[in-house]
């Protein structure tokens, strides 16, 4: 059995969230006749005394997660309706590749942060020993193999391993974020997770997406007893698997008795899918309110059926993930239609004839504001070495997306999972959510920046 380590809590301290009106947000971000203040650098600006942090990523190219997480840590940022300054320093960046539209090259030039080409380099600054404070690593994107089972092998187990090397022989260890699942290996990942809890590495790591706006609102009673549970999204198996699971998880781990870990991972398609549904292992019905929920287009209400069309296959429904915990929850993932910017949940509480649900908007520009909210937990748990939510979430998805993989691989044979009972208590998400208040000032109307460059305010 897994249980939280000593490092995840599910609350955190809140201290040293630094909030600017907009001439400080001018002033501090360099705007002006001052112009721009470079943050980078062994020392920081002025003697800065943040959080030095140390980025290891796989490229820095426009949208994906290089940039998007990066623009969050080196200017202010909206979060809630409030500009923020970041309460950290990047001092130094290790870059795995240079694609041919690179922007990790004008980033070090913007703002100062050397590129080390190694990630010993960049964690030690050039030195023999740890040198920063904290180690952002961002294991996505780039020109990777795809194994038989048709995942990219993302090289986070490397950069793990590299980082963790460096803590040994500096005889200290700082916080550390992994960018989405730990692994495409679950030995590697449960391997990735007892290293950081024997070593004491306060270990974060996860989706954007359960940060997200919910629309409409919805709190589940903490405690209450859920039936049945259902997570949507319109994007690739695994890859968008991992954020429907995280969605999935973020609201369910609230239920009665708290996460408890999952006894069988199912991958379904085409018939098996809804002879699973005539079975009473899912329920459509529940499917489509979380569908009509919002994110989604008016015209595919009623879509979620055998007989719907218009999806990548012809079909509107090309696959779910059917998950049986431990406790007797029945959990679905389902991808339906096409956009990787829509996710959606529903869930049957008991004593109510009515389902609950809601949808999560990721703001304007398609995904790239969804990582505001997560930068912002991200370095709250670089100051305080206490993650906003447990990493044994992430370690449960990462099993459940392996378990997913081989089930798919044998035509959605059924595999037990009793390697994932992991049980950890629910976390408060709402000091890091995004109400939605930061897209009454930055709207859909606002036209998106292009490169490094970001938004200034109205």
């Amino acid at each position: 059995m897994i249980r939280p380590s000593r490092h995840a809590a599910p609350e955190v301290a809140t201290s040293g969230k630094r909030l600017v009106n907009r001439r400080e947000f001018l002033a501090c971000a360099g705007w002006g006749a001052g112009g721009l203040l470079l943050t980078g650098g062994r020392a920081g600006p002025r003697g800065d005394r943040r959080p030095r942090v140390a980025a290891v990523v796989t490229e820095v190219s426009f949208r994906r997660h290089g940039h998007v997480f990066l623009e969050n840590f080196v200017e202010p940022y909206l979060f809630d309706g409030r500009w923020i300054r970041p309460p950290v320093v990047v001092v130094s960046l290790y870059v795995d590749q240079f694609p041919e539209d690179d922007l990790a090259r004008e980033f070090s030039h913007r703002y100062g942060v050397p590129i080390y080409p190694t990630i010993a380099g960049a964690l030690c600054q050039g030195g023999q020993d740890l040198a920063v404070d904290a180690v952002l690593v961002i294991g996505e994107h780039g020109r990777y193999p795809t194994n038989a089972r048709g995942q990219v092998e993302w090289p986070r187990k490397r950069f793990f391993d590299e980082v963790v090397a460096v803590f040994r022989q500096s005889g200290r260890v700082v916080p550390l974020f992994n960018d989405k699942h730990l692994s495409h290996r679950w030995d590697w990942a449960r391997e990735m997770y007892e290293t950081a809890t024997r070593l004491g590495i306060p270990f974060m790591a996860g989706s954007s997406v359960p940060l997200a706006q919910r629309i409409p609102p919805l709190e589940l009673p903490t405690g209450g007893e859920m039936l049945e549970a259902i997570a949507l999204h319109g994007g690739r198996v695994e890859s968008y698997d991992f954020h429907a699971l995280e969605v999935l998880q973020s609201f369910v781990e609230a239920r009665r008795g708290g996460e408890s870990g999952i006894a069988e991972v199912r991958f379904l398609a085409g018939e098996d899918l809804w002879r699973a549904a005539a079975a009473g292992e899912w329920t459509p019905s529940l499917a489509e309110a979380a569908l009509a929920a919002g994110g989604w287009r008016p015209e595919d209400a009623g879509k979620i059926r055998p007989d719907a069309r218009g999806g990548r296959d012809g079909s509107f429904v090309s696959h779910g993930l059917l998950l049986r915990y431990r406790d007797g929850l029945k959990g679905l993932v389902l991808g339906v239609g096409t956009g990787g910017s829509r996710w959606s949940f529903a869930c049957r509480l008991a004593g109510e004839a009515d389902p609950r649900a809601t949808s999560l908007y990721p703001g304007p520009w398609s995904k790239r504001n969804l990582f505001k909210a997560l930068a912002h937990a991200i370095q709250a748990h670089f100051e305080s070495g206490r993650a906003p939510y447990p990493v044994e979430r992430t370690l449960l998805v990462t099993g459940i997306l392996d378990a997913e993989m081989e089930s798919r691989a044998e035509d959605g044979r059924p595999v037990a999972t009793p390697h994932l009972d992991i049980r950890y208590p629910a976390p408060d998400l709402r000091p890091w959510r995004e109400s939605g208040a930061s897209w009454r000032i930055l709207t859909e109307e606002v036209p998106e920046p292009r490169g490094l460059e970001v938004w200034r305010g109205p």
